[in-house]
């Protein structure tokens, strides 16, 4: 039986196919879509060149070559001001990255904190939540920055402080860390012959906390016997990497902050700036996240629950064991767009003076060099791939945990 679309056995093709014709519309529209798209964008491109020509410019990237001539206050590579652009805007990427990676790891923790605290039975406990999550999801992410570095300013006691016997602030965990409104310093580490070693065993007990997470789960699904893998993780954490500290003569030291003058000297100094971007960030997109969290909890059936608990099973179990594998299906793709959307409101960096990669390469190189075009292009390729990288990771993350048919 033939329909109307499709044509008679035995009979030649027709252009009118391409419309009517069901085996051959969809790439027919696909073909016009491109083309359509490729003249809107070689009319944008052709329109840029005509106008840097006008402006007697070119596009040229030379620029990142010749050297910056300005300074960067936080930095994770070495850096100084005469050093090139490109360098001034590696920097940049490592602030943001570095921002970006600690706000995914704490607004997790506080989402999935809040997101089940909210379902908790205690009203005050579950009101406390509600009113966290909608207080912050309501009020715009830049005046949350704003008011994070005001906090971080003007409630904190100033360096001199702590000074001497007239000290009116003290330093926390046994006189190592200091809290001031001009950031705050920790004990740096200071790297000695064979701590690379260290390092290697420390990365190696991750691995192997790791296997050992995989070993205690096949085990549980064959034998349904459940291993103390709390203590035994925390043994592979620790133990190796102690041993193997001590036996190679503590080869990793600590340099600890000191008031010295008018500042505090030596330690490690987080700037308020970033910690103020940070705290912001993670508190505004924990607030999504909890929601993402309460919703996948919810779209566990209830019975579930009810045979995990007929089962005996305690409920923090039934949380870990039950509700979260099954609910990490629904949770994981809408926290992917969380961690991008973080990764990119990190950009308002420049609102308190934190020099990421749009206050580097997007901000002081673009104004001194004059390259407004190329520079924004370097940085919106910048950004899709550090996004399209959280993405792809997060999306085979994702296949890894989601329910396998047997």
């Amino acid at each position: 039986m033939t329909t109307m679309t499709d044509p008679p056995k035995g009979e030649g093709f027709r252009l009118s196919q391409l419309i009517y014709d069901t085996r051959y519309r969809s790439i027919t529209i696909q073909v016009i879509a491109l083309l359509v798209f490729m003249m809107f964008a070689a009319f944008l491109i052709r329109n840029t060149i005509i106008n840097l020509e006008t402006l007697g410019k070119d596009i040229d990237f030379s620029f990142l070559g010749y050297s910056s001539n300005y300074d960067i206050n936080q930095r994770l590579i070495p850096y100084v001001s005469s050093d090139t652009h490109l360098r001034a805007a590696v920097v940049g990427l490592l602030n943001t990255l570095l921002v970006a990676f600690m706000g995914c790891i704490l607004a997790t923790v506080i989402g999935v904190i809040a997101g089940v605290l909210r379902l908790s039975k205690n009203w005050l406990t579950a009101k406390i939540m509600t009113v966290y999550v909608e207080t912050f999801r309501n009020i715009p992410v830049l005046l949350w920055i704003l008011a994070f570095m005001a906090v971080l300013s003007e409630s904190l006691p100033v360096p001199r402080a702590f000074k001497g016997a007239d000290a009116t602030a003290s330093m926390w965990l046994w006189d190592s860390v200091a809290v001031t409104n001009r950031g705050t310093y920790i004990p740096m580490p200071v790297w000695g012959a064979n701590s690379a070693f260290v390092v290697v065993t420390f990365l190696l007990s991750l691995l192997g906390m790791w296997m050992f997470s995989k070993y205690a789960l096949r085990r549980f699904e064959a034998t349904g016997k459940i291993l103390p893998t709390f203590w035994i993780k925390l043994a592979i954490f620790v133990v190796p990497s102690v041993v193997v500290y001590f036996i190679l003569g503590r080869p990793i030291g600590l340099s600890y902050p000191e008031f010295k003058g008018f500042n505090f000297t030596g330690g490690l100094h987080l700037r308020n700036s970033m910690l103020a971007l940070w705290l912001a960030l993670s508190f505004y997109t924990g607030s999504y996240i909890a929601e993402i969290v309460r919703s996948g909890i919810l779209a566990v059936s209830q019975g579930q629950t009810e045979a995990a608990y007929a089962l005996g099973l305690r409920p923090s179990r039934t949380m870990n064991l039950v509700i979260l594998p099954q609910a990490l299906r629904v949770i994981i793709p809408p926290l992917i767009s969380q961690y991008l959307n973080l990764t990119k409101n990190s950009s308002l960096a420049l609102a308190v003076g934190y020099m990421d990669l749009r206050s580097t390469l997007g901000g002081t190189t673009l104004n001194t060099t004059g390259r407004e075009l190329e520079a924004m292009l370097l940085m919106m390729l910048m950004y899709l791939v550090v996004s399209l990288f959280i993405s792809s990771s997060m999306n085979l993350y994702n296949k890894a945990v989601k329910l396998k048919e047997r």
